[in-house]
C-alpha cells in the first residue's frame, strides 16, 4: 500500500529574519577599481564625443575663412567663443568624470547659459551694426555696381554658411524644415539681383544670412548640450554595467551574520536567468547612450530613471538570489527534521538524499528506509510557489504490507509535531488524491550537493 500526506510549512518569519540579519537587496558598492574603471570608461567616451566636436569646429574655421570682410570677423569671433566653450565644457565633464554630482550639472548648466547668452548678445550688437552700415543711403546711391556687388557678396556668404550648417550640424534634429526654409529666400535674393532690385535683395540676402548664422549656434549650443547630457548617461550607465559585474558572486553569510571564507553565492545560477536579462538590459541602455542619434530628452532619461530603475532591480535580482539560496538549504533541512522524526517515531533510516533534476534549486527528495520490514519512505520538499516563503513536505510511504490510513495520517501528524516544537508555523497534514501508482519510488537523479550548500548546512545545523 502507499499514501501520499501533504504538509504545509510557512517560513515567512525565518525569511524576514533571514533578510534582514544578510541584507541580501544591498548592492555590493566597494568594489575594488570601481571608481577608477568608471572614470576611465567615461573619459574614453567624452574624449570620443568632443573629438568629433573639435574636427566640426576646424571645419567651421575653414569656412569662415572663406567669407567676405564684411561678415568674416562677426563669424570669426563667434567660431572662437564656440571653441571655448566646448574646451571648458569637455574640461570640466573630463575633472568630473566618474564623480558627476546634481551641483556639477548645475554648475555646468550655469556656465552655459551664461556663455550662450554672452555670444547671444555680442552677436545681436555687430548684427544690428553691420545691418546699418549696409542699408546706409550712401552706400546704396554709390552706383549700380557696387550695389550688385555687395548683394552677391552677402548672397555668397549665405550659400557658405547653408552648407556649412548642412555638412557638419545635426540641423533637422533642433530644427526640423529651417534649413531648407533659409535656403529657399534666397532664390528670392536672385531673382531681384537678375530684375536689379538691389537694395530689395540687399535686405532679404542680409536678414538670410544672419538667420543661418544664428541657426548655426543655436544648433551648436543644443549639440553642446546634448554631448553633456550623453556624457552623464553613459557615466551613470558604466557604473550600473560595472555593479553589475561586481554582484555575479556574493559572501555566502553564516547563522552569525558572518561571510564563510572560501565560499561564495553564485548570483547568475540562483537569479535563474533574471542576471542575464538585467545585464543585457543595462549593455543595450549603455549603447543607446553612446548612440550619437540619441536626443538630449532620452539621454537624460537613462541617465535618471533607467539607471536607477537598472540599479534597483539589480538590488532586487541579488536578493531574489540570495532568498532561492536559503530557500534550497530549508529544503534540505526540513527534510533532515523529517527522516530524524521519522526515525524516532517508526525506526525508518535516511538513505538517500537528493535534488530534483541534479540541481539544487528544485525540490529536494530524501529516500529512508525500514530494516525490519524493508518499507520505504520519500520525502519531497518543495516550495509551494515560485519564491514563496512557505514550503510543502510530501510525505510517500511505499509499504509491501498492509498500513491502515490511520497509521498513515499519525506518521504525518507526528512530523507536523515534530516540526511546530522546532519552532515552524505548519498546517495540518491532508491527503492528496494523486497517490503514486505501482508501488514505484520516484528516481530524480542522484546530484552531489555543491560545496556552498554543504557548507550553509553546516552553518544552519
Amino acid at each position: 500500500m502507499s499514501g501520499r500526506k501533504r504538509i504545509q510549512v510557512d517560513e515567512s518569519e525565518w525569511y524576514r529574519i533571514q533578510r534582514k540579519a544578510q541584507q541580501l537587496k544591498e548592492v555590493q558598492r566597494n568594489i575594488p577599481r570601481l571608481i577608477e574603471d568608471v572614470r576611465s570608461q567615461t573619459r574614453a567616451d567624452i574624449d570620443r564625443t568632443f573629438a568629433g566636436v573639435q574636427q566640426r569646429q576646424r571645419r567651421h574655421e575653414e569656412a569662415v575663412r572663406a567669407l567676405s570682410d564684411q561678415t568674416r570677423q562677426l563669424e570669426a569671433d563667434t567660431t572662437r567663443r564656440l571653441q571655448q566653450q566646448a574646451a571648458d565644457l569637455h574640461r570640466s565633464l573630463d575633472e568630473t568624470a566618474g564623480r558627476i554630482r546634481e551641483e556639477t550639472r548645475r554648475e555646468l548648466a550655469r556656465q552655459h547659459e551664461e556663455t550662450t547668452r554672452a555670444l547671444a548678445a555680442e552677436r545681436a550688437e555687430r548684427r544690428a551694426e553691420m545691418t546699418r552700415l549696409s542699408q546706409d543711403i550712401e552706400v546704396i546711391k554709390a552706383g549700380e555696381a557696387r550695389a550688385e556687388e555687395m548683394v552677391r557678396a552677402w548672397l555668397a556668404d549665405a550659400r557658405t554658411m547653408a552648407a556649412l550648417i548642412a555638412d557638419t550640424l545635426p540641423h533637422e534634429r533642433y530644427a526640423p524644415g529651417a534649413l531648407n526654409r533659409l535656403t529657399g529666400r534666397l532664390a528670392t535674393v536672385e531673382h531681384n539681383v537678375a530684375e536689379g532690385r538691389f537694395e530689395a535683395a540687399l535686405a532679404v540676402a542680409q536678414e538670410t544670412f544672419h538667420s543661418l548664422s544664428d541657426l548655426r549656434v543655436d544648433t551648436e549650443h543644443r549639440e553642446l548640450e546634448r554631448c553633456s547630457a550623453q556624457s552623464e548617461a553613459v557615466e551613470a550607465l558604466v557604473r550600473v554595467e560595472r555593479l553589475i559585474a561586481g554582484n555575479e558572486q556574493r559572501p555566502v553569510i553564516g547563522p552569525d551574520g558572518e561571510a564563510l571564507a572560501g565560499y561564495r553565492l553564485d548570483v547568475v545560477h540562483w537569479s535563474e536567468g533574471e542576471f542575464d536579462e538585467l545585464r543585457q538590459e543595462a549593455a543595450d541602455a549603455l549603447a543607446r547612450a553612446r548612440d550619437d542619434v540619441t536626443d538630449t530628452d532620452e539621454l537624460r532619461g537613462l541617465r535618471d530613471q533607467e539607471a536607477t530603475r537598472l540599479e534597483q532591480a539589480l538590488g532586487g535580482t541579488v536578493e531574489r538570489a540570495g532568498m532561492r539560496h536559503l530557500a534550497s538549504q530549508i529544503r534540505v533541512n526540513l527534510a533532515d527534521a523529517v527522516a530524524q522524526t521519522l526515525s524516532d517515531y517508526a525506526y525508518y533510516d535516511l538513505v538517500d538524499g537528493k535534488y530534483e533534476n541534479a540541481d539544487a534549486r528544485g525540490s529536494y527528495y530524501a529516500k529512508l528506509r525500514n530494516g525490519a520490514n524493508g518499507n520505504e519512505i520519500v520525502v519531497n520538499v518543495s516550495q509551494a510557489e515560485r519564491d514563496s516563503d512557505q514550503c510543502v513536505i510530501r510525505v510517500l510511504s511505499y509499504d509491501h504490507d498492509v498500513t491502515a490510513e490511520a497509521e498513515l495520517m499519525d506518521r504525518a501528524r507526528a512530523i507536523q509535531q515534530a516540526l511546530e516544537a522546532d519552532g515552524h508555523r505548519v498546517s495540518a497534514p491532508e491527503c492528496e488524491p494523486d497517490t503514486p501508482g505501482g508501488g514505484q519510488l520516484p528516481t530524480p537523479r542522484p546530484a552531489p550537493r555543491p560545496a556552498e550548500q554543504r557548507q550553509s548546512r553546516k552553518a544552519a545545523e
